[in-house]
């Protein structure tokens, strides 16, 4: 362990959002989601799992160590209800939650249908699933810019 790191955090979750650069996404999936079989496809090329962990709790220890992207309409990503693109549940308003106290202001959440979620599920830096039950328990967080004093 270090200090000033979230314990849920492993040390595979913070090497993938060390290597992660500005732009990239990274996938918070509840246990539903084919996330080993899209993980396969992202450039990390393989699933990390936070197990014991909801979507929320994860996040909210993520997002201590990565902004989200500020030069985007909309830097959170959110899977849409199926047959019901304005459908809502339990989830969205408790991610809008996480995001919104973590970046200190209201953030703006994208939806997309089902199969182009997993399509730009694909195209990810890394997917992390967590033991969330879902259902629509699947958000894309794109990585701004971390400042840091020069060297």
């Amino acid at each position: 362990m270090l200090r000033g790191i979230d314990q849920r955090l492993s040390a595979e979750v913070v090497h993938v959002l060390m290597l992660m650069g500005h732009g990239d996404d990274l996938v918070i999936c509840d246990v539903n989601h084919p996330a080993a079989t899209i993980a396969a496809e992202t450039t990390y090329g393989r699933l990390i799992d936070m197990a014991g962990c909801d979507i929320p709790t994860a996040a909210r220890a993520i997002l201590t160590l990565m902004p989200l992207d500020t030069f985007v309409p909309a830097p959170v990503t959110r899977m849409q209800v199926v047959g019901n693109p304005d459908g809502q549940v339990p989830i969205f308003a408790r991610m809008q939650a996480v995001v919104d106290q973590a970046e200190g202001r209201p953030v703006p959440i994208a939806a997309l249908e089902r199969f182009e979620f997993y399509a730009a599920a694909k195209q990810a830096f890394a997917i992390i699933r967590t033991s969330d039950s879902g259902p629509y328990g699947c958000f894309i967080l794109k990585k701004g810019v971390v400042e840091l004093p020069e060297l």
